[in-house]
């Protein structure tokens, strides 16, 4: 995960995503660099557009969230309706019990 922090840290500064600029940026985080971790980074970032993905990656979720929240908060509506009738007519059969023990 740091190494792609690394990556992102050096994109939003305007530099280039080196293997050198991971290193530097991970070793002063106190984390052990593994030079195969970034090589495998440099690599498959190669060639990728990291502005457009992150203004991908920004706008999916936002959308892809908001259906299952009002899915839920529209389920759980009548779930909450139902749940208070229950306990209304629990209350009820329960005053007519006792009004039946004192006759």
């Amino acid at each position: 995960m740091e190494y792609v922090y690394a990556a992102l840290l050096l994109h939003s500064a305007g530099k280039s995503v080196t293997e050198e600029g991971i290193r530097n940026i991970v070793a002063a985080s106190g984390v052990a660099a593994d030079d195969v971790r970034i090589k495998a980074l440099v690599a498959a970032l190669e060639g990728v557009d990291i502005t457009a993905v992150l203004s991908q990656a920004a706008a999916v979720p936002v959308a892809a969230a908001a259906a299952p929240v009002a899915a839920a908060t529209a389920a759980a509506a009548p779930a909450a309706k139902e749940e208070e009738e229950s306990k209304e007519a629990a209350e009820e059969s329960g005053v007519e019990g006792l009004g039946a023990l004192f006759g």
